[in-house]
């Protein structure tokens, strides 16, 4: 059974094979998103045993999800085919200084996942559960379900990690403030955008959103701010941590990459400071390429940049 367990939605992604408006794009490449399973690739190429839980159409799409998440090195023994619903898909526009995204996912298999299809036995040996605030916006299913891994975690002694992961475009006209706070203050370890914070708390202030968050019981937090690093804390203390040298390509990914690597230094005992380098260098490496968990280090590579050593090339 994994160490950690993901649950949400993974999308068939279109993707330019150069830069500029999409209307005038020539050619795509087939690619896949979702920031839980990139979180739980981020995990496995770290050399820990990580699981994915959703739903898929019985379809193409779907076949090249799952196959490309379980080629990784993912479990997906408990991702539900769906007969009737298709897989999502999403096309990226990769402009020359940022990049857009979008969604044809309304009514796709995972937004049709519910409580009933979830396994709680698969959950028995995870120590950690990962959630992100993506998932119980796609329909009332998915929140109930999100609601019931919450509960799993709370009375099983369960790690509870989350990102807030706001994606304004799902939210449309309505405020889902309140119902993504309520899983942010009842999470263990919490990874948030300085953004992202701002938007939810009100302020960008590092030490007052730290010291909210520690008193609604935050075990580990994890501030991030993308080329000016990130701030993590525990109940004791709070670093900084440096951005790490990279050549961006595309940012897309980078939080999941940082997310993933952070959890994988919880579950070796590493010190707060390596958790968010381990982080820091996961989400650099993540922006050098195109598609989102491609640029992933594995454990040998995190192992040189921890330790400073230049790889040999001739």
């Amino acid at each position: 059974m994994p160490d950690i367990v993901t649950f949400g939605e993974t999308m068939a992604v279109m993707v330019p094979t150069e830069k500029g408006a999409l209307r005038y794009a020539h050619s795509l490449r087939l690619r896949m998103a979702g920031a839980e399973s990139n979180t739980a690739i981020a995990i496995s190429k770290l050399g820990h045993s990580a699981g994915w839980v959703s739903a898929l159409g019985n379809d193409p799409l779907g076949e090249y999800v799952l196959s490309s998440i379980r080629g990784e090195g993912v479990d997906v023994s408990s991702v539900k085919i769906d007969d009737k619903h298709r897989t999502g898909l999403m096309i990226k526009e990769l402009g020359h200084r940022d990049t857009s995204v979008y969604y044809y996912r309304d009514g796709s298999a995972a937004s049709h996942f519910s409580e009933n299809d979830l396994n709680l036995d698969y959950l028995k040996d995870a120590r950690i559960i990962h959630l992100t605030g993506i998932t119980p916006l796609l329909s009332n299913g998915c929140k109930m379900t999100c609601q019931t891994l919450l509960e799993y975690a709370k009375k099983n002694r369960k790690i509870l990690s989350f990102d807030p992961n706001i994606r304004l475009k799902l939210w449309g006209d309505k405020d889902f403030g309140e119902m993504i706070r309520a899983f942010t203050f009842n999470a263990d370890i919490v990874f948030i955008g300085l953004d992202e914070a701002k938007f939810l708390f009100g302020t960008n202030d590092v030490s007052q959103i730290v010291e909210l968050l520690r008193e609604k019981g935050v075990r580990y937090i994890a501030i991030k701010d993308g080329s000016r690093g990130a701030w993590c804390a525990d109940r004791m203390e709070t670093v900084h941590i440096p951005p790490e040298p990279c050549v961006s390509v595309d940012p897309i990914g980078a939080g999941d990459g940082f997310n993933g690597a952070f959890l994988c230094g919880v579950l070796e005992g590493r010190s707060l400071y390596e958790c968010g380098k381990m982080g820091a260098i996961a989400g650099a490496m993540a922006t050098e390429t195109t598609g989102d968990v491609e640029g992933y280090p594995t454990e040998k590579q995190m192992s040189a940049r921890l330790e400073s050593k230049n790889k040999i090339y001739r």
